[in-house]
């Protein structure tokens, strides 16, 4: 399995971004092609200190390819240009393999 992980900072105007984002912006995410699974919170917090994120969203997709598919294709390039109408506080997107471990 392959992860996007989406960091976001602290928006101008948070609430405008936690409405946006959950009735605009996540139903455009769930077109993703290839997407197997999803998640996102606002409740993001710090073991210690303050958090320097204000919300987080993962993606999981078959592989790094499927990934890059979904990125590349109509729907993934119409949910990138979406972002500049919540996040104003800018992001962090990361992707990796996700290997399974054992406690």
């Amino acid at each position: 399995m392959h992860r996007s992980l989406v960091l976001y900072s602290e928006p101008a105007d948070p609430d405008h971004f936690r409405d946006y984002y959950v009735n605009k912006h996540l139903p455009l995410v769930m077109k993703w092609p290839g997407l197997l699974a999803w998640r996102y919170s606002f409740d993001v917090a710090a073991i210690e200190g303050e958090a320097p994120y204000f919300a987080v969203f993962e993606a999981d997709f078959a592989d790094a390819a499927a990934m890059h598919a979904a990125r590349a294709s109509p729907q993934g390039r119409r949910v990138a240009a979406d972002v500049v109408n919540y996040a104003t506080g800018g992001l962090v997107v990361i992707h990796y393999p996700v290997r399974d471990g054992i406690g």
